[in-house]
């Protein structure tokens, strides 16, 4: 089985007639109609597209074989994946997540800093998760500033760390709260 991709989130019923509402992941929201049954993580459900309508930041749409408010809440929270292979090629600097996730990541001078785990969006553009071998994973813009590198057949993405964090004090200890005036 080829790599699967997450390609929409069913979220809550929208009617008494078995919509959902459907956050989709994709360039084109209604691309999720042409990639043909859409299917749980595990594989275990197949969903195939009705009918979609486009709402303000997501689509209303139907399922074959969902024809009530009962079956539809049901569905929440289920993402739907379409095998890699089904999907667009990429244009030159373009990823799907998927294909980021795992590889090495390295700073500009070659050291390792450990795994991409993630992609991130929570509204303010993507942002990426790399989890060193010790510690907590470090949250950084994935903009062409901080990751001016992705090398897929390499299998690493090479971070351009900032030199400084707006907001962090050097000089302030985590056991001492700033004072105002403090430098």
């Amino acid at each position: 089985m080829s790599a699967l991709v997450c390609v929409a989130r069913i979220g809550a019923a929208h009617g008494v007639r078995g919509a959902v509402k459907l956050w989709t992941f994709t360039e084109d929201p209604f691309a999720i109609r042409r990639y043909g049954p859409l299917s749980s993580k595990d594989g275990k459900r197949q969903f195939e597209v009705a009918t979609a309508r486009e709402a303000r930041d997501h689509l209303v749409a139907t399922f074959k074989g969902v024809t009530t408010r009962d079956e539809a809440e049901r569905l929440n929270g289920i993402e739907l994946y379409v095998p890699r292979g089904k999907l667009p090629a990429t244009e030159e600097d373009e990823y799907y997540h998927t294909d980021l996730i795992g590889l090495a990541a390295v700073t500009t001078d070659g050291n390792a800093l450990g795994r991409v785990v993630a992609i991130q969006n929570f509204g303010a553009g993507d942002i990426i998760e790399i989890a060193p071998p010790k510690g907590p994973t470090v949250l950084l813009p994935f903009s062409n500033a901080v990751v001016p590198e992705v090398d897929l057949k390499g299998g690493r993405v090479v971070i351009a760390l900032p030199q400084e964090i707006e907001g962090e004090d050097e000089d302030a200890s985590p056991g001492r709260p700033r004072e105002r005036g403090d430098p």
